[in-house]
């Protein structure tokens, strides 16, 4: 069974494809896309703009994660 796991909480963008079976657990890919530089000026997360880089991220590290997996 393959995995798809999204993270947008904060301040990255990340993806990550995982292969499940009666062995275990096997990461086939993880992107992230990090707002760090963009939030440092603010001095910490501003969640208007976190949204947004999340809207405009998203679609690439899909798919770079994808690709990654094979």
């Amino acid at each position: 069974m393959k995995i798809l796991g999204i993270e947008t909480s904060c301040d990255d963008t990340a993806i990550a494809v995982l292969e499940a079976n009666n062995r275990g657990i096997k990461v086939l890919s993880n992107v992230i896309s990090s707002q760090v530089k963009l939030h440092a000026k603010y001095g910490g997360v501003v969640p208007s703009l976190a949204a947004r880089e999340h809207t405009k991220n998203i679609g690439h590290v899909f798919d770079l994660a994808l690709k990654e997996a094979g």
